[in-house]
């Protein structure tokens, strides 16, 4: 596994040249079938899952219940996934220049949604891609790195230790 990436990032897979993936629309927002009853006295959130191909050929992509794990909060604590309410990519073939998209709605206490991690194991053509993790929160932009007394938020977290990283690759 290689260092998070920031809701919104796309990441490219070296090994399905041309296929790239992205967390992104992180956001709380109801789920359109109604709540699940064992998700009562939680906040829910909504966040897409997009497979774009780029490359020169189609590929068969599988993105089910089981290849997306969300953690919330500074522990890391498993989220609650309502799967009735998800829209996953089954067995779905992604032309050149085409996109797939998985809806996932989940819930957690509103306390612990300003740290949200999602990791995603893609299948293509029944091969598994490495994992690949995104980091973000409800409430923050993406893309945007907020700065002054929100010093602390996760972004900014993210974006320190990706710089940090870079520094001592820079001076090994």
């Amino acid at each position: 596994m290689y260092e998070p990436n920031v809701v919104g990032d796309w990441q490219e897979y070296d090994e399905h040249a041309g296929l790239r993936v992205r967390v992104h629309r992180l956001e709380q927002s109801e789920p359109p079938r109604g709540r699940d009853d064992a998700a009562e006295g939680l906040t829910y959130f909504c966040l897409r899952v997009t497979v774009e191909n780029r490359g020169a050929g189609h590929s068969t992509i599988h993105l089910e219940d089981g290849q997306i794990d969300v953690r919330i909060g500074p522990e890391g604590e498993s989220a609650f996934i309502d799967w009735r309410n998800s829209q996953f990519i089954e067995g779905f073939d992604v032309y050149p220049l085409r996109r797939a998209t998985a809806v996932l709605y989940a819930a957690g206490p509103e306390a612990a949604l300003g740290q949200v991690d999602v990791q995603v194991q893609l299948r293509v053509d029944d091969e598994w891609a490495d994992r690949r993790l995104w980091t973000g929160g409800i409430g923050l932009q993406e893309g945007a790195v907020p700065t002054g007394t929100t010093r602390d938020s996760l972004a900014h977290q993210v974006s320190d230790f990706l710089r940090d990283l870079a520094a001592e690759e820079g001076t090994a």
